[in-house]
């Protein structure tokens, strides 16, 4: 095998295994290593390459065990096609080396689109995108995915005071701060557990939705969990990358709002009620997302992900100021924040 001078490989063990898999698997598909070339990465260990075959590309991705597992990818993209969705199917597999070969949905993100779309442009993509949240909700089997249950919820959490506050700014909170933070994440996790179940994606976001046909292509699936009906749209309305302002985050959730009960999806009969539902499930992904971010850039060397903390400090002053439940989460913000916790923040 000669594959492409562009694709690096810093395991010489990794790179035999892959030369092997793909030699044993190039002719049946008319794979042409010389046309390899990276495609995406993303927060974990996974990479996305990008492949020539005779008459279309495909993808390949690398997942190194023991970090990562392709099975709950190949069983989230089967409940996906079966939902008549448009997810990467699964052409060839090595389950326990980690190679994957895929369809390849494109090259255009989501998020790229929306950056440079027009606001009616914007209004397509996201109804698509609703759209077919809806049809995944109400059409998987969430049974056959693991619980977002409270121990999970509260791990999610725990990553905002051990990476964010501590290793990324360097405060020590005080018994009284402890107490605080430990009333609000009671109250984001009993928020979260007090909603009806669906199946959740868990990052449904423009940066793992491609502009495709049928549109959108879904992407980076493999975390799926059983959970909040609101965890979402809210990964969709309040993005670590895009931002919109309220009014459309308002419109595009109430049309969510309207396709889910004629879908015989379980949301409350008041809209106010499932908007205040899913604002206080944002903020449970906004503080697990900030500490996400901060452990990219402090152990696993990835810094780029930290400009995008502004942004959710912003989202998570605006909701803690509007419930008084949540206030108490301002003072703990306020010494990293600074003027965020009150003018908010807005960006596309």
């Amino acid at each position: 095998m000669n594959d492409a001078q562009t694709v690096a490989w810093s395991d010489d063990r990794r790179k035999q295994d892959f030369e092997q898999w793909f030699d044993a698997i190039a002719a049946r598909h008319g794979l042409r290593a010389q046309t390899l070339v990276p495609a995406s990465s993303d927060a974990s260990f996974r990479r996305y390459l990008r492949v020539q075959g005779e008459d279309t590309s495909f993808i390949v991705m690398d997942a190194p065990p023991p970090q990562e597992n392709v099975r709950p990818f190949m069983h989230v993209a089967s409940m996906l096609a079966d939902a008549g969705l448009n997810a990467p199917r699964v052409i060839e597999a090595d389950v326990e080396r980690g190679f994957l070969l895929l369809s390849d949905l494109g090259r255009l993100l989501y998020l790229d689109a929306l950056r440079a779309a027009s606001a009616s442009q914007a209004d397509r993509l996201m109804r698509d995108a609703i759209a077919a949240l809806v049809r995944w909700q109400s059409q998987a089997d969430m049974r056959t995915l693991p619980p977002y249950d409270e121990a999970l919820l509260q791990r999610e959490l725990d990553l905002f005071p051990t990476w964010c506050v501590e290793r990324e700014f360097g405060h020590s909170w005080g018994d009284a701060q402890r107490a605080q933070w430990q009333r609000t994440c009671r109250g984001l996790i009993d928020s979260a557990l007090a909603q009806p179940r669906v199946a959740v994606h868990r990052d449904w976001m423009p940066r793992n939705l491609m502009v495709a046909d049928p549109n959108p292509g879904i992407l980076d699936f493999q975390d799926a969990v059983a959970g909040p009906i609101t965890y979402d749209l809210a990964s969709l309305l309040r993005d670590a990358f895009i931002s919109w302002d309220e009014e459309r985050e308002i419109d595009w959730a109430a049309r969510y709002w309207h396709e889910a009960r004629r879908a015989a999806l379980p949301v409350p009969e008041d809209f106010g009620e499932f908007w205040r539902a899913l604002e206080w499930m944002g903020a449970q992904r906004h503080l697990k997302v900030l500490g996400i971010f901060c452990r990219l850039k402090h152990r696993d060397h990835k810094p780029q992900y930290s400009g995008d903390l502004p942004r959710f400090f912003g989202y998570l002053a605006r909701v803690a100021t509007r419930y008084a439940p949540l206030t108490p989460l301002i003072e703990l913000l306020e010494p990293m924040a600074g003027p965020l916790t009150t003018t908010g923040f807005t960006l596309r």
